[in-house]
Order: C-alpha cells, then structure tokens, then sequence
C-alpha cells in the first residue's frame, strides 16, 4: 500500500526536478506522459524509484508494525465477527483469525473490544497469522481466577454441562464448580436448563493446592436484592399503604412481595376473628393491600397488617348492647379456666368455668364445652375501651339455689351421690349446682378412722338436712341421724352399777380396751384390772367386768374387774351390801396374806399394786 504511495509520487514529479543528465548510471523513471502500452516495466522494476531515502521509509514502515514473538499472550483489537470467526488485529502485517467457539463465554462479544491472544504462530503455509484466545485464557486463567476473588469482582462463565449436585462452569478456561443451592435464590428443579448459557458470577471459594473453584450466581441477585431492599426500606413510613403479592404462606404468617423486599404479616395480623390457618384468609400469589406497622431497616425485616385496613369490629359492634342481653355465638377456643366464644368476627367473649354451671365442685371447661358448639350466654360485663366482654352459661338455667328451704327443709330425707371423699368429711350432690358436706362426725354413730372405710366417690347415700348456708351455697348433711343411736341402747343396757363380760382387745400403759356385747367398747384402767389371784389379764382373756361410769357425750364406758369380785368376797352385815370401800379393804387385806405364798419375784408386784389399791381408795 505504502509501496504503491510512492510510485504515484515518483510518476507526478516534473521533468525539470528528475536528476541531470550527467548522471548516466541512474535508470529512467517512469514519465506521466509515457504511454503505458510502450512502457518498459522490466526497466522499472530494476530502477532505484526511492533514492537516497529508501532506507528511511524502510525504517518508517518497519514501526508501525508490532514486534510478535511466538508463544507470546499480547493483546488484541475484534476487527470483525462472524458465525465462525473472530478476526484479531494486534498490529502485525496480517489479522489473526481465532475460532469463534473460543469466545462462547462471552455472547456480548462486539468489533472494538480488547481481547488477550496467544501467538501460535506468525504465518502459516498460507502465510495467515494463527493466534488462540483459548490458550491465552489458559495460561493466565489462575492468575485472573485469583485476581476476581480477591478483588470480589462479578465474572462470566460458561455453563458446560450438568454434574452430580450442580454445574460445570467454565471460567477463565478453568473448570469451576458451581453448587445447585447456589444458582438461584428460589429452589431449581430442572438444571438442564442452564446449560449452554452463559452467566455472570461471583467467585466465592478457593482451593489453591487443589485449584478447586466454586462460584455463586446466587451471591449476585442477593446483593442485588439487599441494595433494592435497602432502597425501598429506606422510603418506608409506618402506616404506608402498599400493594403485594402473596409470596409464601406459612402457619404463622404470610410473606408478601413488594416488589424486591418481603413483608411479613403475622397470623395475629390477618383478621379481626380468630383463625387456625392463614390460608383461610389468603392465597399464594394473591395481590393484597397491605399496611406498614413497624420495619427494622438494620435487619431488613417489615412487619405488614392486613385486618388494619379494616374497621375494627369492636367499632362497629351495635352500642345498643349491654350487661344482662342473651347472645348467641360459636365457641372458638377451649382454655382449662373457660370458653372464648365468638359472638361477631373479632368480637370475643369469655365464659368462665365458674359461670357454666351452679356446681360448686371446680371442674374445667372441657366438661362443658368444646370447640365449634354453637351456645346462648347472658352478657356479665362488657368493657367497650378494653375490648373485653364476659359472659355467663348458668345464669340462663334456673338457680338451684332459689328457694333452696322450700325444697330441701331442714330435717328432711334425700338421695345424694358422693362425688369426693376428704379427711373431714364426704361432699354429696343432691341435684346439679347443689351439694352438701358430710362431716365424718355425721357419717356413723360409732367412730370412724377415714370417711374412705364407709364411703367411695360415685356411690349413693341417704342423708338429712341439718344446717343452711344460703350466702355461700352451702349444706350441712348428716347421715347418722338417719340410724337408731345405738347408745340409746347402750345406756338401757349397761347401766351403771350392771356386770357384763367382756373381751379384752388391747393392753397400754394405762389400761385396756374392753370389747362387750354389740361391738361396744369400754376402758378399764390398771388398777382395776388384776385378777383375783393378783396377777395381770392379757389380751383376748374374757372376763366379768363391772360398769363403774358411763358418759354419752363422750360415748365412754369406764369398767372394773377389781370390784367384780371385791364386792362378792363382801360379808353382808345386818341384812346389808358391803359398801364398796370395805369390800376394797377385804381385797387387799387377802393379797396381803397371800404374799407369803407367792415367790420373791411376785412380792415387788403385789407392793406395787397393793399401793395402786390404797390411792385408788
């Protein structure tokens, strides 16, 4: 091109500029006026046409040309695109042509970009400059991997093939790997879908002994999210009304999309009412309106209300209703103190297990209710600035209790079911919402250890009226009283003065128990215990005693068997009894003369109980 430059200008020099004639040892140069069919071309080709600056423009020429070396990586200038090539210009006489698959990372790939090459070589059979892309990338591949990572830079990979649990990205001519969980925020199902594009990524991780890498396009659209979520957090106001579409719907509450940030709204936040399951209220990707109630701009977190752009159904309930109205509702919630029931959406009241039965036996709201029945209720408070309304069950079924003397007088006979047995005593239900206690007193006219021994829970017994507690809802029961007094008997029986044998039961310190006839008990202290012979009765010995005291109040019987045979040892004076102290005196006078019978072991006892006989006198 240069070459032909310098012919045209050599053919338009004037005749009168050429060198002078003299000089007969240059050649001719070609003349503008010469006719081109007569003109000597072999003349020209052997003619000096550049003069003494032939090695000047020799030299001009040579540096617009670049020095190449084979096997060296320089970079070059897309000159041109097509389906199967890319041609390189890199300053050297002749543009290379690399192959176009060797660009398939980069798609956007356009005549002007700066692309590194490998010189394979300077000129081929058909004299072509050969250069690789590929092989560029390759020998400087770890080095720019290394560089991306540690700059955090975003680079273009291309994604080769499918493998166990992710892809095979090629970047930079290396191989990388790049995880399923790591190719979009959302879960992936089909991977294939993926290959033969080219994506951008971030290097996340390194293996320099194993130049393992592992690369992430997740990373990408989560930074790009985090920016856009910190952007429209930043333009939030509490009590903003935006619009969203459901994203994910969980028990707790739904996830809504606003548009590159996620809101929560939580259960308690979706209706007035109470519900079990937000899906009751919304449907994935349903677009809702949605209020802003409070946001962390630090955390990313907005909390979103949804029933709030309703009016609040305790607004809206009617002002006519107040304390003492029936109400119909549907119980919503079943608690061991009550029952919330649901009388309108989001208008709730409660009924205490104190306010479902007259029953003063403390039960839990189970017995009564469950979720789901549809109930009537009196209205026991309401509390319009607190949003609280407490209802009552029992208040619209006749009170028991009402002229509770009418049908219960004192002194009367009923049938009652033992519903709990305690220490002191037995609790009995006459009828619903009335029961009475059984002191263990009024159980039996004989002494009882536990209630337990005469009663069990669920077991039927007759009782009597005996006290009323109007106040407190509260009765006195008795159920001896519905028995004979067996001491009436008793007295006719054992009366002072009479003699009965007895069995005796148990043996203390003090005396012993005495069992007659009948089951009664008696006592018997020591020292009205020894026999006739002085020596000491044991337990199951049956012997006379006589009965020296009885007290019903107590229900005590005190017997003696000392005077059982003092007062028949008795001579009888004058036609009369012996009197009790002498007929004592006559007991010890013949203990005392049968101390010299008795062996030296028995002589401390006898002195002892002689002394017992002698105070007790």
């Amino acid at each position: 091109m240069e070459e032909n430059k310098t012919v045209a200008a050599v053919e338009e020099t004037p005749a009168q500029e050429t060198a002078p004639a003299a000089e007969e040892t240059r050649k001719p140069v070609l003349n503008a006026s010469v006719d081109p069919d007569k003109f000597d071309w072999d003349a020209f080709e052997g003619a000096d046409v550049y003069g003494e600056n032939k090695a000047e423009i020799e030299q001009m020429y040579d540096n617009t040309l670049s020095k190449v070396v084979e096997g060296e990586v320089v970079e070059g200038v897309v000159t041109a695109i097509s389906k199967r090539e890319v041609i390189v210009n890199i300053g050297y006489k002749s543009e290379g042509v690399i192959m176009a698959p060797e660009f398939r990372y980069n798609p956007d790939l356009k005549v002007g970009d700066k692309v590194e090459v490998y010189v394979e070589s300077t000129e081929d059979k058909k004299g072509q400059l050969l250069l690789s892309h590929k092989k560029a990338r390759a020998l400087r591949s770890w080095d720019m991997v290394n560089a991306a990572y540690n700059s955090n830079e975003v680079v273009k990979g291309y994604v080769k093939t499918r493998t166990k649990g992710g892809m095979i990205v090629d970047i930079f001519g290396i191989e990388a790997f790049l995880p399923g969980s790591q190719i979009d925020i959302k879960p992936i199902r089909d991977y294939d879908q993926y290959v033969d594009t080219t994506m951008d990524f971030k290097i996340v991780k390194i293996n320099q002994e194993f130049r393992n890498v592992v690369v992430s396009h997740k990373a990408l659209i989560e930074a790009e999210l985090e920016q856009q979520k910190s952007e429209i957090i930043s333009k939030l106001e509490k009590g903003q009304v935006l619009e969203g579409t459901v994203k994910n719907i969980t028990s707790y509450g739904v996830f809504v999309d606003l548009g590159g940030v996620d809101g929560l709204i939580h259960i308690t936040d979706l209706s007035w009412g109470r519900i079990n399951h937000p899906e009751e209220v919304v449907k994935l990707d349903q677009k809702i309106r949605v209020v802003i109630l409070d946001f962390d701009e630090a955390k990313k977190r907005i909390a979103l209300g949804l029933k709030q752009l309703t009016v609040h159904p305790w607004d809206a309930l009617d002002p006519n209703l107040k304390v003492g109205d029936k109400v119909k509702g549907k119980v919503v919630l079943i608690a061991d103190y009550g029952a919330f029931v649901e009388i309108e959406p989001g208008v709730e009241g409660l009924i205490h297990v104190s306010e479902m039965s007259w029953s003063p036996r403390l039960r839990i709201a189970q017995d009564f209710l469950k979720v789901g029945d549809e109930v009537e209720a009196q209205i026991l408070t309401l509390d319009r600035e607190e949003k609280k309304m407490s209802l009552g069950l029992k208040q619209l079924m006749p009170n028991p209790w009402e002229n509770i003397r009418e049908k219960y007088p004192i002194g009367s006979k009923h049938s009652a079911i033992v519903r709990n047995v305690t220490n002191f005593g037995v609790f009995a239900e006459l009828e619903e919402g009335v029961e009475g206690l059984v002191h263990i007193s009024d159980i039996s006219w004989t002494k009882i250890k536990h209630p337990s021994e005469f009663v069990q829970p669920g077991d039927k017994i007759d009782v009597m009226i005996l006290d009323f507690d109007e106040e407190n809802h509260k009765l006195s029961l008795g159920h001896k009283q519905l028995l004979p007094n067996p001491w009436d008997e008793v007295e006719s029986t054992y009366s002072v003065g009479s003699v009965h044998n007895g069995t005796i039961a148990s043996i203390s310190d003090k005396g012993a128990t005495v069992t007659l006839d009948g089951d009664v008990e008696g006592f018997c202290h020591s020292k009205d215990l020894v026999k006739e012979d002085g020596s000491m009765p044991v337990a199951g010995d049956v012997l006379p005693f006589k009965v020296i005291e009885l007290k019903r109040s107590t229900k005590k019987i005190t017997l003696s068997h000392v005077k059982t045979y003092a007062a028949a040892e008795e001579p009888k004076a004058a036609g009369k009894p012996a009197s009790e102290g002498d007929s004592t005196k006559k007991a010890i006078k013949k203990i005392s003369s049968n101390l010299e019978k008795t062996t030296l072991g028995d002589i401390s006892e006898l002195a002892a109980l002689k002394d017992k006989l002698e105070k007790g006198e």
